[in-house]
């Protein structure tokens, strides 16, 4: 099975594993602890630092973009009150990576295996996967 870029795309957009497309990037029934491998298929899902860190500075970027941008935005063009600016900007930075947290883990994922698609296990001819398990 050839897991093309597109269908990485779709199931990066849709939180699921980028190799087999299960539902399997979390632990059922937590919110934010990550599988360390995908039980569908054995994917690696915690790979390293790298994984985390990209995964966060995500997620700090688009909470900044996507949400304090526009709360500030707001609060200049005199929309809303500076007040209410204030508190909507301080507990939204909070809330809104924590309710991104999961998108952001996957979306990471995704952006990951766009670049090499040829990594996941189901892209892998037998030569390169053979070579994979004498390391």
């Amino acid at each position: 099975m050839q897991v093309t870029r597109l269908q990485i795309v779709a199931r990066g957009l849709a939180n699921r594993c980028p190799n087999c497309g299960g539902r399997t990037l979390f632990k059922p029934g937590t919110l934010f602890q990550v599988n360390p491998a995908c039980p569908a298929c054995g994917l690696q899902i915690e790979r390293g630092e790298g994984f985390y860190l990209g995964s966060l500075s995500l997620n700090y970027g688009v909470t900044l973009v996507c949400y304090l941008t526009p709360v500030m935005l707001l609060a200049v063009y005199g929309v809303i009150g500076t007040t209410t600016a204030i508190v909507l900007a301080a507990v939204g930075s909070v809330a809104f990576p924590a309710l991104f947290y999961r998108s952001s883990r996957s979306w990471w994922l995704m952006n990951y295996y766009i670049f090499f698609p040829h990594q996941l296990p189901a892209n892998r001819t037998g030569r390169e996967a053979d070579a994979d398990e004498n390391i």
